[in-house]
């Protein structure tokens, strides 16, 4: 019998972790060291957001670099993880009536990326990546997680990637560390106490979380891949929080783990 995997939401915020040593990213490879070898990485990433809901499908997915100004080191970075085309299939089972498209020509991107390559280094676990359809309510997107939750007992790690608090505009771009805003802590601490108390309703309907929410999440993009794993999640699993902190004052790191 396969051990049901947990899932993850990873806050990955700014690309450069990929590379650096920080608390976060020496979090995340102490994760994968906990962590059972899965059969194959299920990918919700922030950077994959377009109309439509689409699965990558192609044996060897490419390195996607969906950044710029950083230095040539980061370009360089390649993860050649496999890919696993047939979990697409399994993928148009569970989540019918929505189609899913067989997606050749994305790949994996730095919000898929920039984790893995510390919390699976050998890049030997094969990744898919399930894009987040733009066009839908943050309800679709967690009924869909709700769908996906049979695939932690195939051996498929679903892991959402991005950020509960995500705001560029307001984000320190210096080399100084800075205290979080006080509107981004406020929202950080009030998501892990709706997590704490199962409160995902709230979570879902997060604009009606009022003004600390809307600053947080000025776009959707990097908050949606949270509602995947907490549809994936069940109400048995134990929570912990594998990494915390903010970057630049208005980024979240924070990671959540179920089960």
């Amino acid at each position: 019998m396969t051990e049901r995997m947990p899932t993850l939401f990873i806050g990955h915020g700014n690309p450069m972790n990929a590379i650096q040593d920080s608390a976060w990213s020496h979090a995340w490879s102490a994760l994968g060291q906990r962590l059972a070898k899965p059969r194959v990485v299920l990918s919700v990433s922030a950077h994959w957001y377009l109309p439509g809901t689409a699965a990558t499908a192609m044996a060897a997915p490419r390195t996607i670099h969906d950044f710029g100004g950083f230095p040539r080191e980061l370009f360089e970075v390649q993860y050649p993880a496999p890919g696993e085309p047939m979990l697409v299939h399994r993928l148009r089972e569970l989540l019918a009536p929505v189609a899913v498209r067989a997606d050749l020509a994305w790949g994996l991107d730095h919000g898929t990326w920039s984790v893995l390559r510390h919390i699976f280094p050998d890049a030997d676990v094969p990744v898919v990546q399930l894009s987040i359809d733009e066009s839908k309510a943050p309800a679709f997107h967690f009924e869909l997680g709700q769908r996906l939750a049979p695939l932690r007992d195939e051996g498929v790690l679903i892991l959402g990637s991005g950020n509960v608090v995500h705001n560029l505009h307001t984000y320190a771009w210096g080399r100084h560390p800075v205290q979080p805003f006080d509107w981004a802590a406020r929202f950080d601490t009030q998501v892990r106490e709706l997590i704490g108390n199962h409160d995902y309703a709230a979570l879902v309907d997060y604009v009606a979380l009022g003004r600390d929410a809307e600053l947080s999440i000025p776009t959707p993009d990097h908050y949606l891949p949270l509602l995947y794993v907490l549809g994936v999640s069940a109400k048995s699993d134990v929570v912990s929080f594998p990494a915390e902190g903010m970057d630049g004052g208005s980024i979240s790191m924070l990671s959540i783990q179920f089960g």
